[in-house]
């Protein structure tokens, strides 16, 4: 008591003395060292004298009954069953299986593309009646929406699309929101929700595709369909019907599906009249040239100013440039090859336009003519279910010989990642089986370390299941991982232990290792060896699953203002997290029943191995 009060009153010194910040630190050492002296101590002693006996009087009892007689068959029998309900109860309730956790929406792009051909200042007129009906609808969350940004033309693509070209029939609108802190518990995704049925539909000639910033790495779009094949005309046939099958089919939360390929392109062809363009003299070379001069220009000579240099360009002016009649009606200056005067026709003269439509850029994957449909998934559907509702409608459509098409894009990805991890976790298990039978020279004990991990998936799907929570493929699976680590790391401790008693008993007896104990003593000596692991085991789990809460329940405190100012801004949530609470809840589930099992259920299985092999070698001798 007489140093927690000399440091608050030398934390109380130095804020009178102005430092803050030293100030702060000894007052706060003084506040921990107080909670420790007060409450914590004596919660630490009630812990170790009451709670910590009473438990292991409790354990003794369940693991002496578990040992007995035939009791250890029914413990590991009842805890296959249990492993199989939770699989059951887990694919019973059908919980969402994500790629990557589903984050609360940073900011939003509000992606609006109109017909090809639209002039920018169309698209500008119209894309700002969307901007006010966007102002309409955010207009109850203006305290939480940053900024809004209108982006028409060039650069006005999703948060992947790393096109170059002007898009003048494009734009964005990018709706920003304040940190997650300062959103006062309003979910962003809502916003995005309302946005999109405000938008889709009400805008004729206007495609809309609304989207949020991306939690993980690029993985493509939720729904992406692959069509391929040889003849293009055949596969834009099959892409519209399969496009118009899935629209017609009335599958929700499917938002604006659409081509990759641009099929209404408009063209102007000119066509040169090589008849009269070899009576002229002339070479398509350079009617071709005239014309580019003439619309994009040529550079001529440079300006310089200082160190810096800016090209002099020669073309039309922009009145004529883009005036059809006046580009064809230039005149193309040469020198005749047979007379050697300087000639003027003009390109009207051997050319005529042709108007007509054209495709975009063509797409090939292993020299496969590919067209691609696309699209988001709204808020509050589940990816991972449209794309099943999308494989049983297709599943009977009459896909032509030759033509195919696939399920890629996000959905590739998590099929490459979740096999990705689930032969990491075999590798995994096959090096500790490995490593385990040459320290334990037996190929029969890593069976019960190995079986104690898979037993220990039974918590992660029960827990998931119970809880309702959603299946995060990526972090999930780090966390079966993670849990393998620490349940491999209790059962080795505990099977080694049991090992080491055994052979010390042998030798007090003058045993040899080919003989068995008496059952009595093997039965006492796997009771004794569980006992005193007990804490071990049992501080670990505790230990870990109260550092893994403050994660799981996504606790954050901001240490920059707790200490400076003793404001600690403590609130729950967060991108933070949203990515790793999958994580933290999985080893949580999983290590609270993997305790279980490596204290109970490790003994039986040693136990019921133990008796096997006796009763075995008593067979083998013919007792």
């Amino acid at each position: 008591m007489f140093f927690i009060g000399i440091i608050a009153i030398s934390g109380i010194i130095f804020h009178i003395a102005s430092v803050t910040l030293l100030g702060n630190i000894f007052i706060l050492i003084a506040l921990i060292w107080a909670l420790g002296y007060f409450l914590l101590g004596r919660l630490q002693r009630w812990f170790q004298r009451k709670l910590l006996p009473f438990n292991e009087r409790l354990y003794s009892r369940t693991l002496s009954f578990a040992l007995k007689g035939k009791n250890s068959w029914f413990f590991v029998a009842g805890t296959l069953l249990f492993l199989i309900f939770s699989v059951m109860f887990f694919v019973a309730r059908s919980p969402n299986v994500l790629f990557f956790p589903d984050n609360e929406a940073q900011y939003i792009n509000i992606l609006a593309e109109m017909p090809i051909g639209t002039d920018i200042e169309e698209t500008d007129r119209r894309i700002k009646e969307v901007e006010d009906h966007v102002s309409d609808i955010i207009t109850p969350y203006r305290h939480i929406v940053k900024s809004v940004l209108t982006t028409v033309g060039q650069g006005s693509g999703g948060e992947m699309e790393f096109a170059v070209d002007d898009t003048p029939n494009r734009a964005r609108i990018t709706v920003t929101f304040v940190e997650y802190l300062y959103r006062e518990r309003i979910n962003t995704n809502d916003i995005m929700a309302e946005i999109s049925d405000e938008l889709l539909g009400n805008y004729p000639g206007i495609d809309f595709s609304i989207e949020k910033n991306m939690a993980g790495p690029p993985a493509g779009p939720p729904v992406n369909i692959e069509i391929s094949g040889r003849d293009f005309d055949r596969l834009i046939s099959i892409a519209n019907e399969l496009q118009d099958e899935i629209e017609d089919s009335g599958i929700q939360g499917i938002e604006g599906l659409s081509m990759d390929l641009d099929v209404d392109m408009p063209e102007i062809t000119i066509n040169i009249d090589r008849d009269r363009a070899r009576r002229y003299g002339l070479s398509t070379s350079a009617i071709a040239t005239n014309i580019r001069t003439g619309l994009f220009g040529n550079e001529i000579s440079n300006f310089k100013i200082g160190e810096e240099e800016f090209p002099i360009m020669l073309r039309l002016q922009e009145d004529y440039r883009y005036n059809l009649s006046s580009l064809l009606n230039q005149q193309i200056t040469f020198r005749s090859a047979s007379t050697g005067q300087i000639m003027q026709v003009p390109v009207s003269a051997v050319a005529s336009p042709a108007f007509g439509k054209t495709y975009g850029s063509v797409n090939r994957i292993d020299m496969r003519r590919v067209i691609t449909l696309s699209s988001n998934v709204l808020p509050g559907y589940n990816a991972n279910r449209i794309n099943e509702e999308l494989r049983e409608l297709l599943s009977g459509y009459n896909m032509p010989e030759g033509y195919s098409y696939a399920f890629t894009g996000e959905q590739q990805e998590q099929a490459e990642s979740m096999e990705f991890l689930i032969t990491a976790l075999l590798i995994a298990l096959s090096l500790i089986a490995l490593i385990l039978v040459t320290q334990f020279n037996s190929v029969i004990k890593p069976f019960i370390i190995i079986g104690s991990v898979i037993f220990s998936t039974a918590g992660v799907f029960l827990g998931i299941a119970l809880f309702n929570m959603e299946f995060v493929i990526i972090m999930t699976g780090i966390g079966i991982i993670s849990l393998a680590g620490v349940v491999v790391n209790n059962a080795i401790v505990l099977v080694d232990y049991t090992d080491y008693l055994h052979d010390r008993k042998r030798k007090e007896l003058d045993i040899p290792e080919d003989k068995f104990l008496d059952p009595g003593t093997s039965l006492a000596i796997i009771q004794d060896a569980g006992e005193t692991r007990f804490r071990p085991v049992i501080l670990t789990a505790i230990t870990t699953v109260l550092g893994l809460l403050p994660l799981a329940m996504g606790l954050n405190i901001n240490l920059v203002t707790f200490m400076t100012e003793f404001r600690p801004q403590i609130y729950f949530g967060g991108d933070n997290a949203a990515f790793w609470s999958p994580m933290a809840w999985t080893v949580i589930f999983g290590l609270t029943v993997a305790t279980f099992l490596t204290l109970v259920i490790v003994p039986a299985m040693y136990q019921i191995i133990l008796v096997t092999r006796r009763k075995a070698t008593k067979w083998l001798k013919g007792d």
